[in-house]
């Protein structure tokens, strides 16, 4: 028998939304350590005002990973985002660790958030499908967040 939790949705769906939420949560704090290297490694014109953009960046990437942890066990859920369970289950790409140049960070780093904003888009989706209405606006809060960030970051490159 299929036990319904608070959230309305069957145990198969609250199952699927919860790795859904651990994979994007995974995305979420790899994509935030991504942030953070940037933010302690870059160097040149324009240091100051993208080093402090960055902290912002990163502030907002932990909200909505936590955003993201509470919803997993709001569902029944365990939230998996120790470096062990981060570095097995991101879809985020290594971020390399001898960049210094603002240049080739803000590539890495709008390179890595439209990956995770398409992840969260498809997330967006399979929540939908499977009728879990608050993990939807949940990714779609975030999904807004992420590709604003982009913006701002990318917004940083010379043209």
């Amino acid at each position: 028998m299929n036990e319904v939790f608070a959230s309305g949705i069957d145990d198969q769906a609250r199952h699927k939304v919860v790795g859904l939420l651990n994979a994007r949560l995974a995305d979420m704090i790899s994509l935030t350590l991504a942030v953070k290297q940037a933010h302690w490694t870059l160097k040149g014109p324009g240091f100051i005002g993208v080093h402090e953009l960055l902290d912002d960046v990163a502030e907002r990437l932990r909200e909505g990973a936590d955003l993201m942890a509470e919803r997993t066990v709001v569902l029944g859920g365990q939230a998996k985002g120790t470096v062990e369970e981060v570095s097995g289950k991101t879809s985020v790409a290594p971020y390399p660790t001898d960049l210094v140049d603002i240049e080739g960070h803000v590539a890495a780093l709008t390179e890595r958030y439209k990956s995770v904003g398409a992840a969260l888009r498809e997330a967006i989706a399979t929540t939908a499908d499977a009728g879990d209405a608050v993990t939807e606006d949940l990714f779609t809060e975030v999904s807004s967040i992420i590709d604003k960030d982009a913006w701002f970051i990318g917004a940083n490159a010379k043209v």
